[in-house]
């Protein structure tokens, strides 16, 4: 009989020990505390002041310890999304990875003309539809912002364009509380009801607090809402280090939890067990050219952080990669992304975000998700470990082949070859006179290949008649509220 023998199951990633992470919470309550944060909505104002907060002059808010840490406990642990096919589902949980696309980039390099321009709502549509494509990508962000349809109610438009690509689960933006209240309208619609939404909700809403410790009217608005409705709600700061946050990483962390805590907080105070995701977008400000770098180390070193700060508190976890500073879909894409999903997955986050972005995420791109994919199924082939077993260590078929045999052909290699290797699709491993005989095709052209022939060919699982109808009709509502507002303004 052996003993004390430790089986590692899979690879694991762990940047903080629970002392730094013990202390690191304790400092972003200290600040909550001592310092405080800005809120500029009176409801929330209100319940602060009620629950035991400090509030000096008209907004600047000192949570108590004891209240933050009474919020932590009454937040969910776990929290479900389910697409539009509601067997499409994600439980954000403990170590359960889960990659999606980001949103809201202004710009797409065309995939047929090359040219860098505004995304429009096809673009949107046609972002949704290579993400219901790809395995590895799980739930699906607009990836783009469209430029084609009326500034105040974009968001609606998107939604409708994402609902019509994909079937999995979404996270969204939203312009005010108006918006998300008509996504909601639209996501029970699909769903079939406001049961159904409670039972598992279509959509989590993300919404930003302003670094350093602001938190805006029109965000708290959609927290409060959010809280209200049973929708979970991703409320995540993006401390710049060295300019909205501190230039050192404890200290952007110490700074980005408060900020995520404060949201926390209003959230518990709304509505006990309201669903709340922390996290959040932590990088450097590159001092040589004043850009929040999406592809730098520090980036995937932080999202791991803080998400070790996250299991410790027993919340799920909104993290980034899959993202690149890089100009164009090129060898820097390829490494900085490869770099950060590989970080997010052994890191355990649940759900990563940004799969897609370029140009420090103001493109977003098809090239670069479709590229990102490949990379996410590798990365979780080395998340399975090494199994170390009486079948796999494969003593008998060793005593079988003996010296100076091969295992091409032995049942031990007919049993576990298809399960135990991962097989790319796009990266090519043939040799050389193979590769020119099949165009000599580069990585980058293989995946623009697969791009142009989703977007050509792959026909996503439509909405129902009745339904598209209705949620057309909830964005054209929307429209002409919002031209009846222009035309009275002054």
């Amino acid at each position: 009989m052996r003993v004390n023998y430790q089986t590692n199951v899979t690879p694991r990633l762990r940047v903080l020990s629970e002392d730094q992470i013990e202390q690191i919470v304790y400092e972003a309550m200290d600040v909550l505390q001592q310092t405080g944060t800005r809120v500029y909505e009176e409801e929330a104002l209100t319940l602060l002041r009620g629950a035991g907060c400090v509030i000096d002059g008209e907004n600047l808010v000192h949570i108590p310890a004891w209240l933050i840490e009474a919020s932590i406990q009454s937040a969910p642990s776990r929290v479900l999304l389910g697409g539009r096919d509601r067997e499409k589902r994600i439980a954000l949980e403990k170590n359960r990875i889960y990659f999606g696309t980001g949103s809201d980039c202004p710009f797409l390099t065309d995939p047929c003309t090359s040219e860098r321009r505004r995304y429009t709502k096809e673009d949107i549509y046609r972002a949704a539809k290579i993400t219901e494509a790809l395995p590895q990508i799980d739930f699906h962000m607009s990836l783009g912002l469209t430029s084609d349809v009326p500034v105040g109610t974009y968001d609606r438009h998107q939604l409708l364009a994402m609902l019509r690509g994909t079937t999995k689960p979404l996270v969204i933006t939203a312009i005010d509380r108006e918006g998300l209240a008509d996504q909601l309208e639209m996501a029970c619609a699909v769903v079939g009801g406001v049961d159904e939404w409670r039972k598992l909700p279509l959509f989590a809403v993300y919404v930003e607090p302003t670094s350093p410790l602001d938190n805006s009217r029109e965000a708290v608005e959609k927290l409060l809402f959010a809280a209200e409705k049973n929708i979970p709600l991703i409320y995540t700061p993006c401390p710049i280090c060295g300019a909205t946050g501190p230039a050192t990483m404890a200290g952007n962390l110490v700074q980005g939890l408060a900020e995520c805590l404060a949201g926390l907080v209003i959230s518990q105070l709304k509505r006990k067990g309201a669903a709340v995701i922390i996290g959040g977008v932590m990088s450097i400000l590159d001092m040589t050219t004043t850009v929040l770098s999406y592809g730098a180390p520090e980036l995937p070193l932080l999202s791991a952080a803080m998400t070790n700060i996250a299991q410790y508190l027993g919340l799920p976890v909104f993290s980034t990669a899959g993202c690149s500073d890089a100009k164009t879909f090129d060898q820097q894409a390829a490494i900085e992304s490869t770099l950060s999903i590989a970080f997010a997955a052994l890191s355990g986050a649940n759900l990563i975000h940004d799969v897609g972005y370029l140009e420090s995420g103001l493109n977003g791109s098809y090239d670069m998700l479709v590229m990102s994919n490949e990379i996410i199924s590798g990365v979780k082939r080395i998340l399975c470990g090494v199994p170390v077993d009486a079948e796999h260590l494969a003593l008998e078929a060793i005593r079988r082949v003996g010296p100076g045999g091969h295992y091409l052909m032995d049942e031990h290699t007919m049993k576990h070859f298809r399960n135990e290797f991962w097989v790319p699709e796009l990266l090519d491993r043939s040799n050389w006179d193979t590769w020119q005989s099949r165009g000599g095709k580069t990585l980058k052209m293989r995946v623009h290949d697969k791009v142009l022939d989703l977007i050509e060919h792959y026909a996503p699982p439509p909405i129902p008649e009745k339904t598209e109808r209705e949620l057309e009709k909830i964005v054209a509502r929307a429209d002409e509220a919002h031209r009846a507002e222009e035309v009275t303004q002054p």
